[in-house]
C-alpha cells in the first residue's frame, strides 16, 4: 500500500485559510472506489485542504490488494493490506506536522485507526481522530475500554454531529463537532425543477445496513398510485443480486434502475432530475446523501435513525419515518407528490439549512481543531466516566 494523492480543486475552494496554509497534514482514511460516504469525504477533504494551502499526504486504508488474488482469502488479505498500510503510515507520520485519521467502527477501528493513533503518539506527532461511524453506540458498548485506551493518545477527537458527541459523552469521552462538508457549487437545485414523471433517488450502497429493500417495497406502493414513477438506486454492494430479484418479485423491475457506482458530477445530475430523495438506512450519523439532496433542492424522506434528526427536522426540512417501515415511507413520498407546496417549502428550508455545511463555515472550525491538537500533544480527550 502506498500513499495516494488526490486531484486538485474539483470542489469549491476559497484559497489559503488561516491556520491551514503551510501545515503538513497526514490524512488517513478510505478513498473511492467504492464511493461510500467516508471515502468521498476523505477525498473531498484532501482537495479542500490543498486548496487552503496545506500540504497533504494521504494514506488509504482501502488500497487495492496486491496481488489481486489475495482478495479471495479473508485472513491472508488482511495481512497483505495491513503490512503495506503500516509502512505507508510510518512514512506519512515522518513528514507531517499533524495526523488526521478518518475513523470508523468495528474492525476498521482496530486495524486502521488504532495503529495510526499509536504511531503518531510514539513519534510525537499529534493526532486528530475524526470518528464517523454510524454504528458507534453499539461499537462503544462492546469496546469502550479499548477505544478509551487508544483515545487517550489522541490530541483531539472530532465527530460530525451532536448525535455522536452525545454517544461519546455517555462513555466519558469529549468530542468536538466537525460537520461533513457539502459542495454547493456541484450540488445545486435544478433550474425550473425536475421535469417529467416522479423520479425517486436512493443514494446508498447495496448493503444490509442501508435497507434498500424497504425503499423498493415503498416504491412498489408508490407506483401503484403513480404508474409512471421510476426509481434510481445509486450504489454498489453485495446485495445487488437480491435487490434485483426483489424488484422483479414486486413487479417494479422495469421502473427501477441500479446505477452502480457514480461519480460526484453524475450524482449531482441524478439529484437535479429527482422529485424525492430517500434515505432508508437502519443506522446513520450524518449521511452525505441527505446533505447533497438538501443542497440540490430535493425534498428528503429519511428514516429517523441515529444522527439524522440532528441534521433535519421532521416536517420542517424533511419527512422522517420509522426504519424498516415501507408503508410509512411510501405515505411520506405520496404526501410530497400530492402536495407540491409542501415539497417546495421543505426544499427551501433544506437549502437554507445546508448552508451550515459549506467549506467556508467548516474550515475555521477545522483549523481550530488543528491548533488545539498541535498545542495539546497529550491525553486530553478521554476522561473517566
Amino acid at each position: 500500500m502506498s500513499e495516494v494523492g488526490a486531484s486538485h480543486g474539483s470542489d469549491a475552494t476559497a484559497g489559503p485559510v488561516d491556520g491551514l496554509s503551510g501545515l503538513r497534514i497526514g490524512l488517513v482514511g478510505p478513498l473511492p472506489p467504492p464511493a461510500g460516504g467516508m471515502a468521498m469525504q476523505t477525498r473531498q477533504l484532501a482537495e479542500l485542504l490543498r486548496g487552503a494551502g496545506a500540504e497533504v499526504t494521504q494514506v488509504a486504508t482501502n488500497a487495492p490488494y496486491r496481488p489481486a488474488w489475495v482478495a479471495r482469502w479473508p485472513g491472508l488479505r488482511a495481512v497483505f493490506r495491513l503490512l503495506p498500510y503500516l509502512a505507508a503510515l510510518w512514512r506519512a507520520v515522518g513528514r507531517s506536522d499533524l495526523l488526521h485519521v478518518m475513523a470508523n467502527s468495528g474492525w476498521s477501528w482496530h486495524l486502521f485507526a488504532v495503529p495510526a493513533v499509536w504511531i503518531g503518539w510514539m513519534r510525537g506527532v499529534p493526532v486528530l481522530v475524526n470518528y464517523r461511524g454510524g454504528e458507534a453506540a453499539a461499537f462503544l458498548q462492546r469496546s469502550r475500554r479499548l477505544v478509551r485506551f487508544t483515545m487517550r493518545r489522541a490530541a483531539c477527537v472530532a465527530v460530525p454531529s451532536g448525535f455522536l458527541q452525545q454517544v461519546f459523552a455517555q462513555h466519558g469521552m469529549h468530542c468536538e463537532v466537525l460537520p461533513n462538508i457539502v459542495d454547493l457549487a456541484r450540488f445545486r437545485p435544478a433550474e425550473g425543477g425536475p421535469p417529467g414523471a416522479p423520479h425517486l433517488l436512493v443514494a446508498r450502497n447495496l448493503e444490509p445496513l442501508y435497507d434498500n429493500a424497504t425503499a423498493l417495497r415503498a416504491f412498489a406502493v408508490v407506483r401503484a398510485r403513480h404508474p409512471a414513477a421510476r426509481m434510481t438506486i445509486a450504489g454498489t454492494g453485495p446485495e445487488q443480486g437480491a435487490l434485483g430479484q426483489l424488484a422483479r418479485e414486486l413487479g417494479v423491475h422495469d421502473a427501477v434502475r441500479f446505477a452502480g457506482r457514480v461519480e460526484r458530477d453524475t450524482m449531482a445530475e441524478l439529484l437535479r432530475a429527482s422529485r424525492v430523495a430517500i434515505n432508508p438506512s437502519l443506522a446513520d450519523n450524518m449521511p452525505n446523501s441527505v446533505l447533497e439532496a438538501l443542497a440540490s433542492g430535493v425534498p428528503v424522506v429519511s428514516t429517523a435513525v441515529g444522527g439524522v434528526p440532528f441534521v433535519v427536522a421532521d416536517g420542517e426540512t424533511a419527512l422522517l419515518v420509522p426504519p424498516g417501515d415501507a408503508h410509512a415511507m411510501a405515505a411520506a413520498v405520496h404526501r410530497l407528490l400530492a402536495d407540491p407546496p409542501l415539497a417546495v417549502r421543505l426544499a427551501a428550508a433544506g437549502l437554507a439549512e445546508v448552508q451550515r455545511y459549506t467549506w467556508a463555515r467548516v474550515a475555521p472550525r477545522l483549523a481550530e481543531c488543528y491548533r488545539h491538537a498541535l498545542a495539546t500533544r497529550g491525553p486530553r480527550v478521554a476522561r473517566a466516566a
